[in-house]
């Protein structure tokens, strides 16, 4: 189930709200448990089983972290939830990228196991292991009611593609929260700005990179492949940023406060500042699991870029299991190496524009990385974007002039300008703005989600391209 779908906003979605607002205080975490654990299983009910089993896992050894803390013991079951974890990550994600690996190498004949993946277990598997280290850090207290823990482990809004939610950020209210109109109402704006992105912008750019996509990468002019790409990366920015926006609004309807997934990434001038902006949730959370724990900056230069080539080849794999991902991680590893030795300097010698066509041109090379599978689809499309069949063709006039609009507005939209304005509009002291400013609050949104109805109801292209990681 996702949640630009009819059967997530007209059906799940309107039961669960009532039984939830209907609900006396502690008996929403168990309508919330329920209502999660129907929407996950509404797609695979057998990999509930999977995410119930991390549950009461990282539960227990939460448990027994803090029934040994002060002795050396404590350190047992932390070793067991992070080896359990990865464990089963492992085997889902990765089982048979490692027997074809070790076919191809060995010229066995191995079967593949032929797993489903199951949806969102890269992010519930992060979430529940970081609540297990930050019990045995200090840094999070151990949550004793089994309910509570489940609801931080299952809740819908953020369990399928996140954003990575750390204990610590939400434990609160797991307790105590309350519901007020204006965080409602600002959630549901949020909620239909996020379906928005999704489906008017991610959907219709995503159909732009489809039709490029099947085409002969080895005769592809250099317009089509670099127009191609320019969709992708819009695709998969307004497709991920617009799930983040829409777990925020429903976390915040439902008295949660998510932290932010992204900050306008493709404004960064440099590769640096982009993965600060981009997937928030998770490169903090590498940050905190496994660059610091490394050593991060603090024992030298050499050892700092060890730690970050390190983290990118984690990274990348986390991404999915596949050859292309691991050199996706290599490729951002070795920029940021290369802006931590001298380029990050270089780049401050120059207007503020410089850096983002660098950044903007060395994102949109990772993401021929990121999405082609094959190596040998990867060298023909990278040929083809520094022009090996030509600068320009007709397949690429017709392209550009049909989608020139929407591409437009997916630049616009990717930048800090329509909430700029609104700001400027809201802050303006005269009548007319303010008027405008409150008219366009009330109606855009409604109007957003009114398009995006009727785009859901006519359109059966309506992927999330990160649940497949």
């Amino acid at each position: 189930m996702v949640f630009s779908s009819v059967l997530f906003l007209f059906r799940f979605l309107p039961i669960f709200m009532i039984c939830y607002f209907l609900a006396p205080g502690r008996m929403k975490n168990f309508i919330l448990f329920l209502g999660s654990l129907f929407f996950y299983a509404w797609g695979e009910p057998i990999y509930v089983v999977l995410m119930l089993f991390s549950t009461v896992v990282d539960y227990v050894n939460g448990r027994l972290i803090e029934r040994c803390r002060g002795s050396r013991k404590a350190v047992l079951p932390l070793i067991a939830s992070v080896v359990i974890n990865l464990g089963l990550l492992g085997f889902f994600k990765y089982a048979d990228f490692l027997i074809q690996t070790v076919n191809t190498l060995a010229g066995t004949a191995l079967p593949l196991l032929e797993l489903g993946l199951p949806i969102g277990i890269s992010f519930y598997t992060f979430q529940t292991m970081s609540y297990t280290i930050d019990v045995y850090r200090g840094e999070a207290k151990v949550q004793k009611n089994i309910l509570d823990f489940g609801v931080y482990v299952a809740m819908f809004p953020q369990l399928i593609a996140g954003p990575i939610v750390k204990y610590r950020e939400v434990e609160e209210r797991l307790h105590n929260r309350h519901m007020d109109v204006v965080a409602i109402s600002h959630g549901l704006k949020r909620f239909c700005m996020g379906m928005a992105k999704k489906v008017l912008l991610a959907n219709n750019l995503g159909a732009l990179w489809t039709e490029i996509s099947v085409q002969n990468y080895q005769s592809m002019s250099m317009m089509t492949a670099w127009l191609g790409m320019l969709a992708f990366a819009f695709q998969i920015y307004f497709d991920f940023s617009g799930y983040s926006d829409m777990a925020i609004g429903l976390g915040e309807i439902l008295g949660f406060h998510f932290p932010e997934n992204f900050n306008y990434p493709y404004i960064s001038a440099s590769i640096t500042e982009f993965w600060r902006r981009w997937h928030i949730s998770l490169g903090s959370w590498f940050r905190e699991y496994v660059y610091i724990p490394l050593g991060g900056n603090r024992k030298g230069l050499p050892r700092q870029l060890f730690n970050i080539l390190i983290v990118w080849m984690l990274t990348g794999i986390w991404h999915g299991a596949g050859w292309n991902f691991l050199l996706w991680g290599l490729w951002f590893a070795c920029l940021l190496v290369l802006e931590k030795m001298f380029l990050g300097r270089v780049l401050s010698w120059f207007p503020r524009v410089v850096g983002i066509l660098y950044t903007c041109a060395a994102v949109l090379i990772g993401w021929v990385l990121f999405e082609l599978a094959t190596l040998g689809d990867i060298l023909s499309y990278l040929r083809a974007m520094v022009g090996t069949s030509g600068f320009l063709d007709a397949n690429a006039f017709y392209l550009g002039r049909e989608y020139l609009v929407l591409l437009v507005i997916g630049a616009v939209a990717s930048t800090p300008i329509p909430k700029k304005l609104a700001i400027r509009l809201e802050r303006s002291k005269t009548g007319l703005c303010m008027a405008i400013f409150r008219l366009g609050e009330k109606i855009i949104p409604a109007a957003l989600l009114l398009l995006c109805i009727a785009g859901i109801v006519d359109d059966s292209y309506n992927p999330f391209l990160y649940f497949r990681f």
